[in-house]
């Protein structure tokens, strides 16, 4: 035991595991030897402590670069905090707060209404609710307003988002009853009106996500919907998902509907997402009529929703700059969207004068994440040409720190938009650092090192 934890190769691992993980995981392996009773040299032991030890370590929660040209990527945690959300963070979790308490009353006060008035004033809502993402959003509304009654939806609209969320499975649970109106492709007006009975509760409007249909299509306007719900009594709701707060257009990627627009078209309840397009924390949120929201803070399933004091204070945080009209250049979700191509090809150049056998080439990024899939911003990559790019890439998500990059015509891509320059530096030297053991892992055996290596 304690030969091997002298080991370079597995004392390395103390600082980010831990000793007593590394103590746990060598017992284990030395049990395991035991038990089948074979012999093992003492560098396959060594070899074998090394893998089980990066396979732990590669398991843990950990930041990565997100080479990936990807800007909102669901599997990387979709976008970086601000460094002031961040801060806010740390600050109201290091000691208590008056998350439920009324500092000016003295009294209980509500966790919700620290970031309520700014969510008013960003959407021109009459009231706002927040709770822990926007599935959980869509479900409460469902919940509160449906239960035992009758949603209208078009049926285009019933999609599957990510992690098996589908918007049909949620209105069972919710207990409402789903009418599907008009054809996959079409649907009109006179479908609703003909769906609408003394059981309708809900006209229900869902963003497609990753879904979409080109060519022979119709939608119902918003505003059709909003007058037939009025006209009916019956509320109407829409689920944004991305939960875009300013205008995209100007960023060279196509609209998306705005929350602020949903308002104003009269929509009485829209839900999204904290920590898409907004570039928040995960959340979800429900902005719309006050007597609706009301309706709302009085469901108890909104008790198993609520989010935390780290969720509310990175929210605000975030929120602010939208207030102070500075989000360009403090979320950054909208930093990468504003990076100019001149500043990506000055920065990549400097990758490619140090890495060996890379070059700069124009990419594509995307920015992803359900909310724009498909819409696509000019980008510049660094390629790296390796006989086997499987290899590589498996090497940077072994670096410190993990570079996740992409694949593409069998080079691997390491695209700029999606990197903060702050960290370009240690991605550098990560890059360096991975071509040194991809190449180690597929030079030829000792007896054939007289045939020339592959090189990057």
């Amino acid at each position: 035991m304690h030969r091997l934890l002298a080991e370079p190769t597995i004392s390395r691992y103390e600082g980010l595991l831990g000793r007593e993980t590394i103590k746990a995981t060598i017992g284990r392996v030395l049990d395991q030897l035991r038990a089948s009773r074979g012999a093992q040299s003492y560098e396959a032991i060594v070899n074998s402590l090394s893998a089980d030890l990066e396979a732990v370590h590669l398991a843990q929660l950990q930041p990565v670069v997100n080479a990936t040209g990807i800007v909102v990527h669901t599997n990387l945690g979709r976008v970086p905090l601000a460094t002031e959300a961040q801060a806010a963070v740390a600050k109201i979790s290091s000691g208590y707060s008056n998350l439920e308490f009324d500092l000016e009353r003295g009294e209980r006060g509500s966790r919700y209404a620290h970031v309520t008035g700014i969510l008013k004033e960003a959407t021109g809502a009459q009231d706002a609710l927040v709770v822990n993402n926007c599935a959980a959003a869509v479900l409460l509304v469902l919940d509160t307003f449906a239960k035992g009654r009758e949603v209208i939806v078009a049926r285009g609209e019933l999609v599957e988002i990510g992690g098996g969320f589908r918007i049909p499975d949620v209105l069972e649970r919710s207990g409402a009853t789903l009418i599907e109106v008009g054809t996959t492709n079409r649907v009109y007006r006179e479908d609703f009106e003909a769906a609408l009975s003394p059981r309708t509760v809900l006209l229900l409007r869902t963003h497609p996500s990753n879904y979409r249909m080109e060519g022979f299509t119709h939608v119902v306007s918003v505003r059709d919907v909003v007058e037939l719900g009025v006209r009916a009594g019956v509320t109407v709701a829409e689920d944004l998902g991305s939960g875009a707060l300013v205008d995209l257009s100007e960023f060279g990627v196509p609209q998306e509907r705005t929350v602020r627009e949903a308002v104003a078209d009269g929509v009485g309840l829209v839900t999204f997402s904290g920590d898409k397009l907004l570039g928040g924390p995960q959340a979800g949120i429900i902005v719309g009529r006050a007597n609706l929201i009301a309706r709302i803070r009085g469901n108890p399933l909104l008790r198993a929703l609520r989010v935390d004091k780290a969720t509310l204070a990175a929210l605000r945080a975030t929120l602010q700059f939208y207030r102070e009209g500075s989000f360009r250049e403090r979320i950054p979700i909208y930093r990468m969207l504003s990076a100019s191509i001149e500043e990506l090809r000055r920065r990549a150049a400097a990758y490619a004068d140090t890495i060996d056998g890379a070059s700069v080439v124009e990419s594509d990024a995307y920015i992803g994440g359900g909310a724009l899939p498909q819409a696509r911003l000019p980008s510049i990559a660094v390629a790296v040409s390796t006989e086997q790019p499987d290899l590589f890439a498996a090497a940077l998500r072994r670096a410190e720190p993990p570079i996740v990059s992409r694949i593409e015509r069998g080079r691997v891509l390491l695209d700029l938009r999606t990197i903060p320059a702050s960290v370009d530096r240690d991605v550098v030297a990560a890059v360096v650092a991975s071509t040194t053991s991809y190449s180690r892992s597929i030079s030829p055996p000792a007896s054939h090192q007289s045939r020339k290596p592959p090189t990057l």
